[in-house]
């Protein structure tokens, strides 16, 4: 992002209408920041190309595509060499079912957010893909209950 980028109220309220709705018209969220459409197009496309919007994605229930176990790993590499941890890195990144991958301070050395169909899923997951990742020498999982809040929408503008 551009250093010298500042974030103004209009355009504030430009990103929180795009997070509620990206589906909106221009004309729709112009009106509620308060501009004129042709305005509020450019701060959009200003905002596109700074790298605050990074793209645009439709909020899919994963229960409904068959995603029914949600599982939160944690792992521990055996040595954190530069090779280890972008090999790791690497191979995360084009694991679908990893869908969060966290490099953390505490216990663990990662935290993983994995989907899948059922408890017999993930542990195929977790001998094919998981225990397979380079350097890992310890996973911790835990089946995810209930999932109490799933926020995907930044708290822009908030104070």
């Amino acid at each position: 992002m551009n250093e010298n980028f500042t974030l103004d109220a209009a355009s504030l309220l430009i990103l929180q209408e795009l997070q509620r709705d990206s589906r909106q018209t221009v004309q729709q969220i112009a009106t509620k920041a308060g501009l004129s459409t042709t305005p509020c197009w450019k701060r959009i496309k200003e905002l596109e190309a700074a790298g605050v919007i990074r793209g645009y994605t439709a909020l899919v229930d994963r229960s409904k595509v068959g995603l029914n176990l949600l599982v939160v790993v944690e792992v521990n590499l055996s040595q954190h060499t530069e090779t280890t941890v972008r090999q790791f890195e690497r191979e995360v990144a084009v694991s679908p079912h990893i869908v969060r991958c966290l490099s953390t301070t505490g216990q663990a050395d990662y935290i993983l957010t994995v989907m899948a169909r059922d408890v017999a899923h993930y542990e195929q997951l977790l001998h094919g893909t998981i225990f397979r990742l380079p350097g890992v020498s310890q996973v911790r999982s835990s089946i995810v209950l209930n999932e109490v809040k799933s926020e995907v929408r930044l708290p822009v503008g908030e104070v």
